[in-house]
Protein backbone atom coordinates (compact mmCIF):
# COMPACT_ATOMS: atom_id res chain seq x y z
CA UNK A 1 0.00 0.00 0.00
CA UNK A 2 1.26 3.77 -0.83
CA UNK A 3 -0.40 7.34 -0.46
CA UNK A 4 0.15 9.57 -2.90
CA UNK A 5 -0.43 13.35 -2.39
CA UNK A 6 -1.19 15.03 -6.12
CA UNK A 7 -1.13 18.85 -6.32
CA UNK A 8 -3.70 21.05 -7.81
CA UNK A 9 -5.80 19.16 -10.82
CA UNK A 10 -7.85 22.45 -11.29
CA UNK A 11 -9.71 20.66 -14.24
CA UNK A 12 -7.06 18.73 -15.74
CA UNK A 13 -8.87 15.62 -15.87
CA UNK A 14 -6.52 13.95 -18.71
CA UNK A 15 -3.11 14.46 -16.87
CA UNK A 16 -4.71 12.97 -13.47
CA UNK A 17 -5.59 10.19 -15.31
CA UNK A 18 -2.13 9.83 -17.07
CA UNK A 19 -0.24 10.29 -13.38
CA UNK A 20 -2.50 7.96 -11.69
CA UNK A 21 -1.31 5.31 -14.44
CA UNK A 22 2.01 6.72 -14.07
CA UNK A 23 1.74 5.41 -10.64
CA UNK A 24 0.23 2.37 -11.20
CA UNK A 25 -2.38 3.45 -8.73
CA UNK A 26 -4.68 1.10 -7.36
CA UNK A 27 -7.84 2.10 -5.29
CA UNK A 28 -7.96 -1.24 -3.80
CA UNK A 29 -4.49 -0.92 -2.40
CA UNK A 30 -3.46 2.86 -2.47
CA UNK A 31 -4.64 6.05 -1.34
CA UNK A 32 -4.50 9.71 -2.43
CA UNK A 33 -4.41 12.26 -0.79
CA UNK A 34 -5.02 15.19 -3.03
CA UNK A 35 -4.49 19.61 -1.89
CA UNK A 36 -7.30 21.12 -3.43
CA UNK A 37 -8.15 23.04 -6.21
CA UNK A 38 -9.67 19.99 -8.13
CA UNK A 39 -11.44 22.50 -10.20
CA UNK A 40 -11.85 25.70 -12.02
CA UNK A 41 -9.21 27.01 -15.69
CA UNK A 42 -9.07 23.62 -16.74
CA UNK A 43 -11.09 21.78 -19.40
CA UNK A 44 -12.24 18.85 -16.74
CA UNK A 45 -13.51 20.21 -13.97
CA UNK A 46 -17.29 18.11 -13.74
CA UNK A 47 -14.59 14.56 -14.89
CA UNK A 48 -12.27 15.70 -11.89
CA UNK A 49 -15.07 15.84 -9.58
CA UNK A 50 -16.93 12.67 -10.63
CA UNK A 51 -13.43 10.76 -10.54
CA UNK A 52 -12.29 11.50 -7.00
CA UNK A 53 -15.84 11.36 -5.88
CA UNK A 54 -15.73 8.11 -7.38
CA UNK A 55 -12.37 7.20 -5.50
CA UNK A 56 -14.64 7.13 -2.30
CA UNK A 57 -12.28 5.63 0.89
CA UNK A 58 -9.27 5.52 -1.52
CA UNK A 59 -8.94 9.45 -1.87
CA UNK A 60 -8.31 12.26 0.73
CA UNK A 61 -9.29 15.68 0.18
CA UNK A 62 -8.97 19.30 0.86
CA UNK A 63 -10.61 21.93 -0.03
CA UNK A 64 -9.31 24.95 -1.65
CA UNK A 65 -10.16 28.62 -2.21
CA UNK A 66 -11.47 27.68 -6.30
CA UNK A 67 -13.27 24.35 -4.23
CA UNK A 68 -14.87 27.22 -2.13
CA UNK A 69 -15.79 29.10 -5.20
CA UNK A 70 -17.85 26.60 -6.42
CA UNK A 71 -20.08 26.26 -3.57
CA UNK A 72 -20.83 29.86 -3.28
CA UNK A 73 -21.17 30.65 -6.40
CA UNK A 74 -23.67 27.35 -6.50
CA UNK A 75 -24.91 27.55 -2.77
CA UNK A 76 -24.49 31.34 -1.69
CA UNK A 77 -25.31 33.81 -4.23
CA UNK A 78 -22.03 34.67 -5.69
CA UNK A 79 -21.26 34.81 -9.74
CA UNK A 80 -18.79 32.68 -12.03
CA UNK A 81 -15.86 34.51 -12.79
CA UNK A 82 -15.42 35.29 -16.72
CA UNK A 83 -12.09 32.25 -16.97
CA UNK A 84 -14.26 29.66 -14.49
CA UNK A 85 -15.01 26.27 -16.52
CA UNK A 86 -17.37 25.18 -13.59
CA UNK A 87 -20.44 25.54 -15.83
CA UNK A 88 -20.69 21.53 -16.81
CA UNK A 89 -20.56 21.10 -12.47
CA UNK A 90 -23.65 23.24 -12.34
CA UNK A 91 -25.50 21.75 -15.44
CA UNK A 92 -24.68 17.99 -14.43
CA UNK A 93 -27.36 15.69 -13.62
CA UNK A 94 -25.90 14.88 -10.22
CA UNK A 95 -25.38 18.37 -9.36
CA UNK A 96 -26.41 18.14 -6.19
CA UNK A 97 -25.23 15.59 -5.16
CA UNK A 98 -20.93 16.54 -6.08
CA UNK A 99 -21.95 19.86 -4.21
CA UNK A 100 -22.64 17.96 -1.15
CA UNK A 101 -19.25 15.94 -1.71
CA UNK A 102 -17.57 18.54 -2.17
CA UNK A 103 -19.37 20.69 0.81
CA UNK A 104 -18.40 18.12 3.01
CA UNK A 105 -14.77 17.71 2.61
CA UNK A 106 -11.88 18.82 5.53
CA UNK A 107 -9.64 21.56 5.50
CA UNK A 108 -6.91 19.35 6.71
CA UNK A 109 -6.07 16.15 6.93
CA UNK A 110 -3.16 14.59 9.00
CA UNK A 111 -1.53 11.40 9.25
CA UNK A 112 0.74 10.63 11.84
CA UNK A 113 3.06 13.31 11.70
CA UNK A 114 2.28 14.80 8.56
CA UNK A 115 -0.72 17.52 7.40
CA UNK A 116 -1.86 18.63 4.80
CA UNK A 117 -3.80 22.26 4.12
CA UNK A 118 -4.47 23.41 0.25
CA UNK A 119 -2.35 26.72 1.17
CA UNK A 120 -0.68 25.66 4.52
CA UNK A 121 -1.34 26.88 7.84
CA UNK A 122 -0.19 29.05 10.57
CA UNK A 123 3.41 28.57 12.21
CA UNK A 124 1.87 28.73 15.35
CA UNK A 125 -0.51 26.08 14.95
CA UNK A 126 0.10 23.01 16.41
CA UNK A 127 -1.07 19.43 14.65
CA UNK A 128 -4.25 19.45 16.96
CA UNK A 129 -5.00 22.98 16.65
CA UNK A 130 -5.24 22.98 12.86
CA UNK A 131 -7.30 19.97 12.99
CA UNK A 132 -9.84 21.53 15.34
CA UNK A 133 -9.90 24.91 13.24
CA UNK A 134 -10.85 22.34 9.98
CA UNK A 135 -13.73 20.89 12.15
CA UNK A 136 -14.90 24.89 12.90
CA UNK A 137 -15.44 25.44 9.22
CA UNK A 138 -16.67 21.61 8.54
CA UNK A 139 -19.12 22.36 10.72
CA UNK A 140 -20.19 25.12 9.67
CA UNK A 141 -20.58 23.98 5.91
CA UNK A 142 -22.42 20.94 7.45
CA UNK A 143 -25.05 23.03 9.54
CA UNK A 144 -28.43 24.81 8.87
CA UNK A 145 -26.79 27.85 8.29
CA UNK A 146 -24.48 26.58 5.60
CA UNK A 147 -25.97 28.69 3.18
CA UNK A 148 -25.55 31.97 5.42
CA UNK A 149 -21.62 31.38 5.70
CA UNK A 150 -21.15 30.57 2.37
CA UNK A 151 -22.93 34.39 1.09
CA UNK A 152 -20.62 35.87 3.54
CA UNK A 153 -17.45 33.91 3.48
CA UNK A 154 -15.91 36.73 0.73
CA UNK A 155 -13.52 39.14 2.35
CA UNK A 156 -10.05 40.22 3.42
CA UNK A 157 -10.61 40.95 7.13
CA UNK A 158 -9.84 39.96 9.55
CA UNK A 159 -6.42 39.81 8.00
CA UNK A 160 -5.17 38.14 11.03
CA UNK A 161 -6.61 34.93 13.19
CA UNK A 162 -6.61 35.11 16.82
CA UNK A 163 -8.39 32.54 18.99
CA UNK A 164 -10.72 35.48 20.44
CA UNK A 165 -12.12 35.94 17.24
CA UNK A 166 -15.84 34.74 16.94
CA UNK A 167 -18.72 34.08 14.60
CA UNK A 168 -18.24 34.66 10.96
CA UNK A 169 -15.14 37.11 11.41
CA UNK A 170 -13.19 33.64 13.06
CA UNK A 171 -14.51 31.52 10.28
CA UNK A 172 -13.60 33.66 7.48
CA UNK A 173 -9.87 34.41 9.22
CA UNK A 174 -9.83 30.56 8.87
CA UNK A 175 -10.78 30.03 5.48
CA UNK A 176 -8.38 32.71 4.26
CA UNK A 177 -5.43 30.95 6.12
CA UNK A 178 -6.03 27.30 5.24
CA UNK A 179 -7.30 28.23 1.39
CA UNK A 180 -5.71 31.70 0.56
CA UNK A 181 -2.50 32.23 2.48
CA UNK A 182 0.94 33.01 0.70
CA UNK A 183 2.81 35.46 2.16
CA UNK A 184 2.33 36.87 6.39
CA UNK A 185 3.99 39.04 8.52
CA UNK A 186 6.08 38.08 11.60
CA UNK A 187 2.56 38.68 13.79
CA UNK A 188 0.66 36.38 11.30
CA UNK A 189 -0.94 38.90 9.48
CA UNK A 190 -1.93 37.60 6.15
CA UNK A 191 -1.19 39.81 2.71
CA UNK A 192 -3.94 38.85 -0.39
CA UNK A 193 -2.64 40.85 -2.92
CA UNK A 194 1.05 39.13 -4.28
CA UNK A 195 0.48 35.82 -5.62
CA UNK A 196 3.09 35.32 -7.58
CA UNK A 197 6.82 34.35 -7.00
CA UNK A 198 8.89 35.24 -3.41
CA UNK A 199 10.22 38.23 -5.19
CA UNK A 200 6.51 39.77 -5.08
CA UNK A 201 6.49 39.54 -1.34
CA UNK A 202 5.04 42.85 0.18
CA UNK A 203 7.97 45.07 2.33
CA UNK A 204 7.94 42.93 6.13
CA UNK A 205 6.27 40.17 4.79
CA UNK A 206 7.64 36.60 4.11
CA UNK A 207 6.11 33.12 2.97
CA UNK A 208 4.51 31.46 5.90
CA UNK A 209 6.54 28.17 5.42
CA UNK A 210 10.03 31.05 5.75
CA UNK A 211 8.98 31.14 9.43
CA UNK A 212 9.97 28.54 12.40
CA UNK A 213 7.95 26.31 13.57
CA UNK A 214 7.63 24.77 17.47
CA UNK A 215 7.72 21.35 15.87
CA UNK A 216 8.59 18.88 13.54
CA UNK A 217 5.26 18.39 11.40
CA UNK A 218 5.44 17.75 7.69
CA UNK A 219 3.19 19.85 5.69
CA UNK A 220 2.13 19.29 2.48
CA UNK A 221 0.07 22.47 0.44
CA UNK A 222 -0.38 23.15 -3.12
CA UNK A 223 -2.29 26.40 -4.06
CA UNK A 224 0.97 28.84 -5.24
CA UNK A 225 2.05 27.43 -8.74
CA UNK A 226 4.32 30.67 -8.82
CA UNK A 227 6.69 28.51 -6.36
CA UNK A 228 6.84 25.55 -9.30
CA UNK A 229 7.12 22.62 -6.30
CA UNK A 230 10.24 24.40 -4.29
CA UNK A 231 10.12 25.82 -1.08
CA UNK A 232 13.20 28.21 -0.98
CA UNK A 233 14.52 29.49 2.66
CA UNK A 234 11.96 27.17 4.17
CA UNK A 235 13.03 26.18 7.96
CA UNK A 236 10.57 23.66 8.18
CA UNK A 237 9.38 20.28 6.79
CA UNK A 238 7.07 21.44 3.80
CA UNK A 239 6.52 20.23 0.73
CA UNK A 240 4.73 22.38 -2.24
CA UNK A 241 2.86 20.25 -4.59
CA UNK A 242 1.30 22.45 -7.05
CA UNK A 243 3.31 22.99 -10.46
CA UNK A 244 1.58 24.54 -12.46
CA UNK A 245 -0.23 22.02 -14.47
CA UNK A 246 -3.09 24.25 -15.38
CA UNK A 247 -0.80 26.99 -16.08
CA UNK A 248 1.17 24.50 -18.77
CA UNK A 249 3.58 23.09 -15.90
CA UNK A 250 2.97 19.49 -14.85
CA UNK A 251 1.14 17.55 -12.30
CA UNK A 252 2.84 16.16 -9.49
CA UNK A 253 2.34 13.33 -7.29
CA UNK A 254 4.27 12.90 -3.82
CA UNK A 255 4.94 9.00 -2.39
CA UNK A 256 4.52 10.28 1.03
CA UNK A 257 6.74 7.13 2.30
CA UNK A 258 9.73 7.76 0.17
CA UNK A 259 9.38 11.38 -0.43
CA UNK A 260 10.05 10.28 -4.62
CA UNK A 261 8.19 12.53 -7.04
CA UNK A 262 6.78 11.97 -10.44
CA UNK A 263 5.11 14.05 -12.30
CA UNK A 264 3.61 14.15 -16.32
CA UNK A 265 3.45 17.39 -18.38
CA UNK A 266 0.78 19.22 -18.56
CA UNK A 267 -1.97 19.48 -21.95
CA UNK A 268 -2.81 23.11 -21.31
CA UNK A 269 -1.94 26.62 -22.75
CA UNK A 270 1.94 26.30 -22.55
CA UNK A 271 1.97 22.52 -22.06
Amino acid sequence: MTTYAIGDLHGCHAEFVELLEALDFSPARDTLWLVGDLINRGPGSLECLREVKALGNAAHCVLGNHDFHLLVAARGGGRLKRRDTLEGILAAPERETLLDWLQAQPLAVAEGNTLMAHAGVLPSWSREAALGYSREVEAALGGEHAGRFLEALYGDEPARFHADLDGMDRLRALVNVFARMRFIRADETLDFAAKEGLDSAPHGFHPWFQYPRGDTLRLLFGHWAALEGETPGARIDVHALDTGCVWGGELTAMNLETGERTSVPSRQVGG
